[in-house]
């Protein structure tokens, strides 16, 4: 069967369409090659910070052999620690709120439930330490579980704002620098990242006292911030220009 001309005519227009769309496709699909003269660089500033927020997690756990009981004992103890706290709390300074409170069954042998056990969390955070400290040694129902100290929101912003400034001022003089030893006049940014580091962190306590100690013993909570490190954290390219 022979191929008359107009048939032939088309078959080589098609190919030489699909040839195009063949090397358009390859072309589209190779990288595009890296700009000359980029540099990525980083820069950073640092300080130490007096810790200035406390935080104190007390708890206490019961059993008894139902739960109505036990949750009867856990809400006497919070009330118990509540009513304390409340009378020195002042927001800001000593912020106080309830935590986890939650029950539990325990099985014997036989997998049936024997009774139950249950915990209660108090939480106090602020920066009168010493108020804290002494609040944590007068109340009576609950044990100490943690203890942690951090930097307030106010002076984490405040110490990032003047960390980033000069982090950034640093990081611009290298850029300036790297230029100009590279033989070329000035850089433009191509993209930038700015982080930054708390130095808060949980401190684990031991228990000063028993789950139910009987009486008050006004023995405050022997406490010592220290200073963390902030740092700010410039990182990023710049394109270098002639």
């Amino acid at each position: 069967m022979s191929i008359q001309p107009s048939a032939s005519k088309f078959l080589a227009v098609a190919g030489l369409v699909l040839c195009a769309a063949a090397h358009g496709s390859a072309v589209a699909q190779s990288p595009a090659p890296a700009p000359l003269g980029v540099v990525n660089l980083q820069a950073s500033a640092s300080a130490e910070v007096a810790r200035d927020l406390l935080g104190v997690a007390l708890s206490v756990t019961r059993d008894g052999p139902d739960a109505a009981s036990v949750q009867a004992a856990l809400k006497q103890a919070l009330d118990a620690a509540l009513s304390e706290a409340r009378k020195v709390a002042r927001p800001g300074q000593l912020d106080v709120q309830t935590g986890n409170f939650a029950l539990f069954p325990r099985y014997n042998k036989q997998n049936v439930i024997s009774g139950w056990q249950g915990n209660a969390e108090l939480q106090i955070e602020g920066r009168d330490m010493s108020a804290i400290a002494a609040l944590a040694g007068r109340i009576t129902t609950m044990s100490i579980a943690r203890v942690s100290y951090s930097l307030s929101r106010e002076l984490r912003e405040k110490t990032e704002a003047e960390l980033a400034a000069q982090a950034i001022a640093r990081y611009r003089a290298r850029a300036t620098d790297v230029a100009q030893q590279f033989g070329y006049s000035g850089y433009v940014l191509r993209e930038v990242a700015v982080s930054s580091t708390d130095p808060g962190f949980p401190q684990p306590m031991p228990r000063l006292r028993a789950m139910a100690a009987p009486a008050a013993s006004d023995e405050a909570l022997p406490v010592e911030a220290g200073r963390g490190v902030v740092s700010v954290v410039v990182s990023g390219s710049v394109q270098l220009t002639k």
